[in-house]
């Protein structure tokens, strides 16, 4: 009997997927001038904890909150200026990575969705750094 996905997670394919989705979007990240300088040198450990994020909100293991506590992004965010072009570009880096890694229909819309809100919300500052 085939059982229907209940989570967003199994629906795209679990952590095989989350995986390609992580390193597609740090690969876009690397190369994107305006959120580059947010980031350290090497993504080492923002791939490890955004795989643990993304599993975890999109109903996988709760890997975030086991080896990390609660998420609390926005505080976590807070040291660093981003703007709504950040935001903007954040998302456009994801959708492409979503694309790469074949996360299709309506998993991706699903996803998006979920992840514009909390990209906004990371919204801390209108000043324009890239001027």
């Amino acid at each position: 009997m085939n059982e229907r996905p209940t989570t967003v997670y199994q629906a795209i394919g679990g952590a095989a997927t989350m995986e390609k989705l992580v390193d597609a979007f740090y690969n876009r990240v690397e190369q994107n001038a305006l959120l580059r300088p947010l980031f350290p040198p090497s993504f080492d450990e923002v791939r490890e904890r955004q795989y643990w994020f993304l599993t975890q909100l999109f109903g996988g293991p709760r890997l975030y909150q086991e080896k990390r506590g609660q998420p609390m992004l926005r505080a976590r965010h807070l040291p660093f200026p981003i703007t709504e072009k950040h935001a903007q570009a954040w998302l456009s880096c994801m959708y492409e990575a979503m694309v790469e890694a074949e996360i299709t229909e309506p998993a991706r819309e699903a996803m998006l969705q979920r992840l514009t809100m909390t990209a906004y919300h990371m919204v801390n500052t209108e000043i324009d750094t890239d001027a």
